[in-house]
């Protein structure tokens, strides 16, 4: 999507659109940036400051019409874990590490390959993310006093049950009502943002009904300022960027599949269709910028985009409305967000992480017990108890071995024989009684490769002088060869040539010949042993096959059989040769 397609036909009643649901949008990010903030383990500030740089420009040179920029759920554990292990500014430079990787990925054109992430392991991890969240507003929410937050879950939940007798009734009130504001806004009125108008009559309340009852975030985290902070780039050394590779990766990962699932999820609503590879480089200057101006990871936020785009936004100028919306906002009514009580913002993260756990999908995928559940359930368990990169990886890994081993399923090698009633090879015709011990014909279907190796390695007769020494395979049905699926066939044409037997192929398609023509293999076999149709390649076939050896044979698995015995050649050779038999005739026109 070009940049002019996306201003295409821009007027002044778009501008309005986009003032509307720009505003709208702005108001909606403002709760949410400094909640992703505080879970994330930073300042509230941080992500007002993330929201309003990373959030102007996404919009402006990302690949997304409506997409909405800013810090998102699925960053907390991340970033959270990064901050404990490496500190602060480690942190900010691992963002715009990420930064740069994004915007390689973008020109390097690597946006579709996130497309082939697996779906249970996106669900997975999502889910086991949103379980993070949710339980790590769990204080928040009671009020409780005195707790330390931990890198592990596992920890975190015993520091909840370590000071559980410091429950707070003030808290629990306020959380309370900004949670029934959020419920019922929902269902009553969903065009109001709900998530705000909680917040703030749930900050009145505690303020008014027991002041100094809660804690604040101008209590916990001092006052949020008034103004952006000034330009600073992070101390940078190698030392750092090598320590900080694998966590820059993971964050510029997880902001490509989050900012690409975003965009999809777009694209969907609005009819448009975005541009992958332009979405990832706007996603790398935004996080490259960001840090500079104090801000952590950002990525394409679903909620606050599809909230784009139901306000009637028209171009990706709303998203730079609503960065500039925020920032007014900061400078305008920064010393009232500090008197805004921890217990009014857990909630919040609550229905988000609610909202971001594709319970359904979860469960609907785990009801299936198939391959794909056991890699959602170990994905799954491995972002809640270890953290989301061994998740992703052994999920990945899981999900890798399981598709190969599917594939591997999918290679089918039988062996068959014509038909004369349906004039069609078929595996029932070959029995113990009806076979041909000098020509085997076996019918092949799915890609050959590493993982079907086994498959035809065990179908395939072994060499010797006691085997059928004139094979044809049907390969039409193969649409990929690896080098160890030709591997398989090299060995088949050794054995076959060293005891004075033939390789035929029929259907052999364009990969799989590009392939043996590069390895040599075609010109081992002989140009002249390949065909298009079955028919053919059996006709040239059956003059191969020593009629010597044909006398006193029952089997008769061709009808030419009968001929070869009846007439046996002075030189031993087929009785047929020079014309077509009659089998094979009838099977010319099948591949």
């Amino acid at each position: 999507m070009s940049g002019q397609g996306r201003f295409a036909g821009y007027n002044v009643a778009s501008l309005r659109k986009d003032l509307l649901s720009g505003t709208i949008v702005g108001v909606v990010a403002i709760p949410l940036g400094m909640a992703f903030a505080i879970a994330s383990g930073v300042k509230p500030e941080y992500g007002i400051y993330t929201t309003i740089v990373a959030g102007i420009l996404i919009s402006l040179f990302g690949g997304s019409k409506f997409q909405i920029g800013g810090p998102t759920g699925a960053f907390i554990p991340i970033l959270f874990a990064i901050g404990m292990q490496y500190g602060l500014e480690n942190l900010l430079i691992a963002g715009m590490m990420a930064g740069v990787m994004l915007v390689l990925m973008g020109l390097l054109r690597l946006g579709v390959l996130i497309q082939f992430i697996p779906k249970p392991v996106t669900v997975g991890f999502t889910s086991g993310i949103a379980v993070i969240i949710f339980t790590g507003q769990i204080g928040n929410f009671l009020g409780l006093s005195g707790m330390q937050r931990h890198e592990r879950f596992v920890d975190n939940m015993k520091e909840i049950g370590l000071h559980f007798s410091t429950v707070n009734l003030y808290a629990i009130i306020t959380a309370g009502i900004c949670l029934a504001v959020i419920l019922l806004g929902k269902r009553y009125a969903p065009q109001v943002p709900g998530s705000l108008v909680g917040l703030v009559l749930a900050s009145i309340a505690a303020a008014l009904l027991f002041k100094g009852g809660v804690t604040t975030i101008g209590s916990a985290y001092g006052d949020i300022p008034s103004t952006l902070p000034s330009f600073r780039i992070p101390g940078i050394t190698w030392d750092k960027l090598g320590s900080l590779l694998r966590p820059a990766f993971v964050i510029a990962m997880l902001g490509a599949i989050e900012s690409l699932l975003s965009a999809v999820v777009a694209d969907g609503m609005s009819g448009t269709r975005h541009n992958s590879n332009r979405e990832l480089i706007g996603q790398g200057i935004a996080n490259i910028a960001a840090p500079l101006f104090g801000g952590i990871p950002a990525t394409g936020a679903i909620a606050r985009t599809a909230t784009n785009i139901r306000s009637g936004a028209a171009s990706p100028l709303s998203g730079v409305i609503h960065g500039v919306v925020v920032l007014l906002i900061l400078l305008l009514f920064a010393p009232y967000a500090s008197s805004i009580p921890l217990a009014a913002m857990a909630p919040i993260l609550m229905v988000v992480a609610w909202n971001m756990s594709e319970r359904k999908e979860f469960m609907h995928l785990l009801k299936l017990k198939t391959g794909d559940s056991l890699v959602l359930f170990i994905t799954f368990v491995l972002t809640v108890f270890a953290d989301l990169t061994v998740a992703v990886e052994a999920g990945l890994i899981l999900a890798v071995v399981l598709f190969i081993k599917r594939m591997g399923q999918s290679h089918f090698v039988s062996k068959v024989l014509p038909d004369s009633a349906s004039v069609k090879v078929l595996p029932q015709m070959v029995t113990e009684n009806h076979d041909c011990p000098q020509f085997a014909i076996y019918d092949m279907e799915g890609p050959l490769f590493f993982g079907a190796a086994y498959r035809f390695a065990d179908t395939m007769p072994s060499s010797g002088p006691d085997q059928a020494q004139t094979v044809l395979l049907r390969m039409g049905k193969v649409p990929f060869i690896d080098t160890t699926g030709e591997a398989n066939l090299a060995a088949l044409v050794k054995g076959l040539q060293e005891n004075g037997g033939r390789l035929f192929i029929s259907g052999l398609q364009p990969q799989p010949l590009e392939l043996l023509k590069r390895t040599g293999l075609y010109e081992r076999i002989g140009a002249g042993q390949f065909y298009d149709r079955t028919g053919e390649a059996i006709q040239a076939a059956l003059r191969c096959v020593d009629t010597g050896r044909c006398q006193g044979c029952r089997h008769a698995a061709f009808r030419e059989c009968a001929a070869f015995a009846a007439k046996p050649e002075p030189s031993g050779r087929s009785a047929l040769a020079g014309r077509a038999p009659a089998a094979a005739r009838k099977l010319g026109g099948e591949a």
